[in-house]
């Protein structure tokens, strides 16, 4: 077992939205000897850290620096969680991404595989692209994916680095679907459709949805894979703690449901009838829009994972009652 109360643990990008929810379970199970690595900039991600118990904290640059030059002092971790990333699928600056998905990837990965560290990290489900090949976590020439966006590709190429360098299977990828839940408010445009429409059906009594630019879609009918943060946590946990898990991995609910199903789960956690408008998708989003996303994650339930998921209700009903309404973080629970 990786993962005991005895065990050091860095979380890159732990004061983000799923890396500080992986802290709070790891508290759950624990785990206090954790240091965590950010960049807290001037967004609110630093309120994550409040509830949290942790052993220090790094900021990314001086991390990259001491891996690079003086690793030694940095110690031995049981556990790298790499969840540290730009993860705007609108980011245009490419050099950035390249740096801080890529770059910085590669040099952790080679300092956990040296010293023994299991290593985990964030890939994407964006790594896709338009699905048209499937999202298949055990496709083997991975060449074959187009992602549609800098974000997307940027994932890609370290996937494609490690499976090149032989790695792959000795470490794991984590290809995230859409993740939802507490602790994402500071993720601007990132945020989640339903911390939004929280915010819509409060201000004015109804949620805004994209139309459909595709005859074969109807307006609120494009399909997602919703995954509620509590069980990626558990689903990545699990993977951190089973050694003979190693590659790419889909983490979804393994079902798809329209955006007019979450909104009206949405409206129902508030004990309200749905009332939703359709609104034209902007130009510069329509050749990159994903209309369909659903994960297979056969292989993740052949790795031992066999918990039971939350339903979109569930899950959704748990996020708005139990978080957006009162304004709470993960942690605060137990305040």
């Amino acid at each position: 077992m990786v993962i005991s109360p005895e065990s050091r643990i860095l979380v890159t990008g732990g004061a983000g939205f799923i890396g500080s929810a992986l802290v709070w379970e790891l508290n759950r199970r624990g785990c206090e000897n954790i240091i965590i690595c950010d960049r807290l900039s001037t967004d609110e991600k630093w309120k994550n850290l409040v509830p949290l118990r942790f052993h220090d904290y790094i900021d990314g640059l001086d991390l990259e620096e001491q891996v690079r030059l003086s690793p030694e002092r940095l110690g031995h971790f049981d556990l790298i969680l790499h969840l540290g990333a730009c993860s705007a699928t609108t980011e245009k600056d490419a050099d950035y991404l390249m740096r801080n998905n890529y770059e910085l990837t590669k040099i952790l990965g080679e300092w956990a595989l040296s010293r023994e560290t299991r290593f985990v990290y964030a890939s994407s489900a964006a790594t896709y692209g338009d699905g048209a090949l499937g999202m298949d976590d055990q496709l083997e020439d991975l060449h074959q994916l187009r992602p549609l966006n800098m974000y997307g590709y940027s994932k890609h190429l370290y996937d494609l680095h490690a499976k090149r360098t032989q790695i792959l299977n000795q470490i794991v990828g984590l290809k995230y679907f859409n993740v939802y839940g507490p602790n994402e408010d500071h993720k601007a445009d990132m945020r989640s459709v339903v911390h939004k429409a929280y915010g819509q059906i409060l201000d004015t009594g109804k949620v805004q949805l994209f139309k459909s630019h595709r005859p074969d879609y109807r307006d609120g009918e494009q399909m997602r894979d919703f995954l509620y943060v509590k069980d990626a946590i558990q689903m990545t946990l699990h993977l951190a703690d089973t050694p003979a898990a190693g590659g790419l991995f889909n983490l979804g609910s393994g079902q798809a449901h329209t955006w007019v199903q979450l909104a009206q789960a949405i409206f129902a956690a508030l004990g309200k009838e749905p009332v939703i408008e359709f609104v034209d998708m902007p130009e510069h989003l329509q050749s990159k829009y994903q209309y369909y996303t659903c994960a297979d994650i056969s292989k993740l339930r052949a790795s031992g994972y066999q918990a039971e998921l939350f339903t979109l209700n569930d899950a959704v009903r748990d996020y708005v009652q139990g978080y957006l309404v009162g304004d709470k973080r993960l942690g605060d629970e137990a305040a």
